[in-house]
């Protein structure tokens, strides 16, 4: 069985640790990066890891990626979609070019990632295409309303997919997790006018923003969400959505059970 699976935002956080997770089960890991890593390999298992230099909003650079895998590897496993920033503001003080900015990587990100693998997972009659979404999808949070919806988008966009694609023996899953300590925290940008001291939002931006910083630097670690990636990977047959984390599997549940207006007033006494 081929075992080479292409993983986009590979360089670190969850997409380094799952890279890493990959190889030493014998897995060929394509981690896919702007900047680039470092390549690896695991002598006992055979996996490697092998770095391509790649833009997921540059669908040519992507649908390069995939026919230097298919020369080397001669067919694809699967494909995760991981790569992802993120941008903290009001939405009042969102620019268009700033959702954009959001969007590009985020959602349009794993578009062009899925459209460039899908000729060649139909023509060798199957894979997996896995996308990293998040609890915000089902539970947005504010100031990072954005974030949410693209989040959200992704949800939606896995499910739909998964029925175009069954004919074709490609399986798809979508996996939202919780807050996990990444470098992600450390990254994450604001928007030009929360900075300004004329923005009626700031004070309570950061207030939110100070309480989920400090929630995901105590959240779970990368290598438990490597680890859940795996197993969905290499299911024979993966549900179509995963909840990382034992507390949010029993918040989604909350989330289908109580009353919506009880669930934002939660959200906002966390985060307001």
């Amino acid at each position: 069985m081929n075992k080479a699976i292409l993983l986009t935002g590979g360089s670190a956080g969850i997409g380094k640790a799952t890279a890493l997770c990959l190889m030493k089960n014998g897995y060929i890991v394509y981690a896919l990066s702007r900047s680039g890593c470092e390549g690896q390999e695991d002598a006992k298992s055979g996996g490697k890891i092998i770095s391509i230099s790649a833009d997921v909003t540059k669908p040519e650079t992507l649908q390069q990626a995939v026919a230097q895998i298919v020369k080397e590897q001669g067919s694809i496993y699967g494909v995760i979609c991981n790569a992802g920033n993120g941008i903290a503001g009001a939405v009042e003080d969102t620019s268009l070019s700033e959702l954009e900015y959001q969007l590009a990587t985020n959602y349009y990100g794993v578009v062009n990632t899925v459209q460039a693998c899908l000729p060649q997972l139909r023509a060798q009659g199957g894979g997996k295409i896995i996308t990293v979404s998040s609890m915000a999808a089902v539970a947005p949070i504010p100031y990072q309303t954005f974030y949410s919806s693209v989040k959200a988008g992704i949800l939606a966009f896995t499910e739909a997919l998964s029925l175009e694609v069954k004919p074709f023996g490609i399986q798809c899953a979508c996996v939202m997790p919780g807050d996990v300590k990444t470098n992600f925290t450390n990254a994450r940008k604001y928007t030009e006018a929360s900075k300004q001291e004329q923005s009626v939002y700031t004070k309570n931006m950061l207030k939110a923003v100070q309480t989920m910083e400090k929630d995901e630097q105590n959240g779970m670690s990368p290598q438990y969400m490597a680890s859940s990636l795996y197993r969905i990977a290499t299911r024979k047959n993966p549900k179509p959505i995963y909840v990382g984390g034992t507390i949010y599997k029993l918040f989604c549940l909350l989330n289908r059970l109580l009353p919506k207006r009880l669930v934002n007033w939660i959200v906002g006494k966390l985060y307001c």
